[in-house]
């Protein structure tokens, strides 16, 4: 079977499935976006929209039509097996919950093609838990995405005890020919590296903040004096997305966890703040420009 990937199908337009849909396509693969319903799919349009608008002012040489060449390639579809008929990799970046992606998994085999790669965006869970309810756990493993994917151009490929050596390598080249640096997790590890390190930092100061320790501001601030990083954690969390910061928060089994998850749900997803991409979160921004311009009060 051959291990060339040209066409490439993204299940889940939602923030990172949208992002890595639109980098593949900036990058010359043959893109569909799968996602349930029509009406999903008309708003997802717009979030794509927005995309090739940030590639052409933030990506060195997309502003010469290549941004909107990108976007006018993309196929798009609500029938998973329309979405998959011809797929060599698919890429589901359906929400962080087991019985979710199971489920969506367990649907692909007899839509894909034999050679069809498929694999898991998931930012958490190990492929191992995934990897029979795909039906091809040889040509199955994980291959998580950073937020803002053109920015923080990072891959992790991590496989289980039975993905093929030659599914791995060809998802490890996929991700260096969309522009991503590779990142090889040797060993299934919850979080992989990037997660590992980012979960922790991002829980404990949005601990801070819950605890009346300091205010979202102070807490960017020292961060970036001290670092001389661009981006405070809170800032991150505005990125990153408070529903997926709530479900990491809510699957921690401390009370802290507990009361961060608490405190995420009621102070802004309730209020449909969901960060950077709603507009606001513990930051407000101007969506046109995407710049934070004043604290969440």
């Amino acid at each position: 079977m051959t291990m060339n990937i040209d066409k490439v199908t993204v299940l889940g337009t939602g923030v990172l499935g949208s992002q890595i849909a639109y980098q593949s396509a900036y990058s010359g693969f043959k893109v569909t976006a799968y996602d349930i319903s029509d009406e999903i799919i008309n708003t997802a349009r717009k979030r794509f929209e927005e995309l090739a608008a940030r590639y052409e002012r933030e990506v060195e040489g997309a502003g010469d039509g290549r941004a909107q060449a990108a976007l006018a390639s993309i196929k798009y579809s609500s029938s998973l097996a329309d979405a998959v008929r011809d797929a060599d990799l698919v890429i589901e970046a359906a929400p962080e919950r087991l019985d979710v992606k199971r489920e969506l998994l367990g649907k692909l085999a007899p839509l894909a093609p034999e050679r069809t790669i498929f694999a898991t965006n998931s930012s958490t869970l190990l492929p191992s838990a995934l990897a029979d309810a795909s039906g091809r756990p040889d040509r199955f493993l994980a291959l998580h995405f950073a937020n803002e994917i053109w920015i923080r151009n990072v891959a992790e490929i991590m496989g289980h005890s039975r993905t093929s050596p030659a599914v791995y390598d060809a998802t490890v080249e996929f991700a260096r020919r969309i522009g991503m640096e590779p990142i090889e997790v040797h060993k299934e590890q919850p979080g992989y590296v990037l997660n590992s390190l980012l979960v922790p930092f991002l829980h404990a100061a949005v601990s801070l903040v819950v605890n009346g320790v300091a205010d979202p501001e102070t807490i960017d601030k020292t961060w970036r004096i001290v670092t001389r990083a661009p981006e405070g954690p809170l800032q991150m969390v505005d990125i990153a997305g408070f529903n997926t910061v709530y479900n990491i928060e809510a699957a921690m089994s401390d009370e802290q966890g507990k009361a961060n998850a608490r405190y995420v749900k009621d102070h802004f997803i309730d209020k449909g703040k969901l960060g950077r991409a709603s507009g606001e979160g513990f930051y407000k921004y101007d969506t046109a420009a995407q710049s934070r311009t004043s604290r969440q009060s």
